[in-house]
């Protein structure tokens, strides 16, 4: 037992020595936390008609760049909640896949924090506040929120899945992004029913975790997560699970077997995708230099996954050596454009429904 704790307490320093990524959040005077949710974070998205019929229109599984800037250019986007994972500076390659995204066409104020301008959460905040986060805003946009978490900030992914989980009698706050300050109250209000709901219990879109697992998993401040990892509940619809050969800190067993896939405990669709082992560990998203080669981001516009539990994707083409981690963008790019419209068609249908009901 003393063996184990030593190696534990190694482990620990040889992972966290080099610093921690974090922030020291600091919350805004209630009156200017209230300015900028009304102006900043509020949307009452009402489209004219013609716009409505064309997101009504879109083919998810099929996004082309010109329906981002004809069509997805002109609406809100679900937040992003980005986790990078917990060594300095590894924040930094999860900030350069937010301005990836940002350069494909999506929102920058749906990523960055309205409140102090950040791209990223720390795997070390809290996984019952970043739940809190996430509900708060969803009941003020209507779009659930989408999270994609990076090596250790892959676990805090599943760990935040799991405390949305449940159990129905458990209780998350909301928590307020502004002022870094839980709230009061454990349930909201749906903006697509207009009841009242339990945090508990919110269905997210989608969710992905790369790099989760490995020497990471055995931290302290991951020890809730032992036999939980890979078991993905309810509370997400679409979830991808991305793994490499040979990865020490991110690969159980070094990244060989089945020990890295994660599965559906019940109805969760859920994807595992084997990248390869040239990838590094620590490097994976980062991803913005892709944005200098146009036939980079054509290939990553026309991008279509494998159907598959489990799959290993190739590249039929040859990209030169600034192409890293193009397969990882490239499925990433995907999922976050296939949910970003069935949000906008989920919160339209639903008010086409009220309107009808009128």
């Amino acid at each position: 037992m003393r063996g184990a704790t030593f190696l534990t307490c190694l482990l620990s320093l040889a992972l966290i020595g080099p610093g921690c990524a974090t922030y020291d959040r600091k919350g805004l005077a209630p009156s200017v936390a209230a300015h900028i949710e009304t102006t900043r974070v509020r949307h009452a998205f009402k489209p004219e008609n013609e716009l409505r019929q064309k997101i009504m229109a879109l083919d998810p599984e099929h996004v082309t760049a010109q329906d981002v800037q004809l069509v997805l250019a002109q609406c809100p986007a679900p937040r992003i909640i980005n986790i990078h994972g917990g060594i300095y500076p590894v924040h930094r390659k999860m900030i350069s896949f937010s301005k990836f995204l940002i350069g494909m066409g999506y929102p920058g104020t749906s990523i960055t924090n309205p409140g102090d301008g950040t791209y990223t959460f720390s795997c070390y905040e809290s996984s019952k506040m970043i739940a809190g986060v996430i509900a708060w805003y969803y009941e003020r946009d209507g779009l659930r929120p989408i999270m994609v978490g990076h090596s250790q900030g892959g676990i805090q992914v599943v760990k935040v899945l799991h405390r949305l989980a449940g159990p129905p009698s458990g209780k998350l706050h909301l928590w307020n992004p502004l002022t870094w300050e839980e709230e009061p109250a454990c349930d909201f209000v749906d903006p697509l029913t207009g009841e009242r709901r339990p945090v508990v219990g919110l269905t997210i879109p989608f969710a992905s975790a790369t790099a989760a697992g490995g020497l990471t998993r055995l931290l302290p401040n991951q020890w809730d997560m032992v036999g939980r990892l890979r078991a993905i509940p309810d509370c997400v619809e679409d979830f991808t699970g991305f793994y490499k050969r040979m990865d020490l800190l991110g690969g159980d067993l070094l990244g060989y077997g089945p020990a890295n896939h994660f599965y559906a405990k019940d109805h969760a669709s859920v994807r595992n995708i084997r990248l390869p082992a040239a990838y590094v560990h620590r490097a994976i998203p980062d991803t913005e230099h892709l944005l200098k080669s146009q036939p980079d981001k054509d290939w990553i516009n026309n991008y279509h996954p494998p159907n598959k539990h489990v799959s290993i994707p190739s590249a039929e083409v040859d990209f030169d050596s600034s192409s890293k981690n193009i397969l990882w963008a490239a499925d990433m790019w995907f999922s976050i454009k296939k949910h970003w419209v069935l949000e906008l068609q989920r919160l339209l249908g639903a008010k086409s429904r009220w309107e009808a009901n009128l």
